[in-house]
């Protein structure tokens, strides 16, 4: 990698570290979402203690963090593998933010947004996976999961140049959800619309 490659995806981190989730519910009086609900300050959580609206303002900054420096690499002439370590970066400052003790969130929106300039038909089948084991599960958990089991095989389908990088962002977002997946195992995880209706 460049220096200046290195430089963009330290910028890309830094970016990454700014907690949304932290920020807004500062703003709007609600507790931290790092201490209450799922203690994960993201989006879904943030729906869970402050409603869809503010959840879905998180749920686009965290998107557009991830997806803003890898469209404007694109432009810098980045090659694909720095293209790659940028989205990584984005991803890592979400994951483990220099600004919040490095206690973040687990990068599921930040690596949808980091990854979609690859390719509309990767974007569209990521969400798409997504969305229907939610829609069959109700776990956003477990959704994310098997949606970063797949992408790799659908950027290897459609960009396969960038396979490599993407397969370890995706290694990232299944290690941030390991205690999930234990507790999937388990039968204790809780659906998100149960968790709703317990507000």
């Amino acid at each position: 990698m460049s220096v200046f490659a290195l430089c963009y995806m330290l910028f890309a981190y830094l970016l990454g570290s700014i907690s949304s989730a932290i920020l807004l519910c500062r703003l709007f009086g609600l507790p931290d979402p790092r201490d209450a609900g799922s203690h994960n300050p993201g989006a879904t959580n943030v729906l869970r203690i402050g409603g869809r609206w503010i959840a879905l303002s998180v749920l686009i900054f965290d998107m557009l963090k991830g997806m803003l420096p890898v469209w404007l690499g694109y432009y810098l002439g980045l090659s694909h593998f720095e293209l790659g370590m940028v989205a990584l970066g984005a991803c890592l400052g979400h994951i483990f933010p220099v600004f919040f003790k490095f206690k973040g969130g687990k990068g599921v929106a930040t690596a949808f947004g980091a990854i979609a300039p690859i390719a509309w038909s990767v974007a569209g089948s990521m969400l798409g996976t997504w969305l229907l084991i939610f829609l069959i599960s109700g776990y956003s958990s477990l959704s994310a999961v098997v949606t970063a089991l797949l992408v790799p095989f659908y950027v290897w389908w459609f960009k396969p140049e960038f396979t490599f990088p993407v397969a370890l962002v995706c290694c990232l977002l299944i290690y941030r959800h390991h205690d999930n997946i234990q507790r999937l195992w388990r039968g204790q995880e809780d659906k998100v619309w149960h968790k709703l209706r317990k507000k």
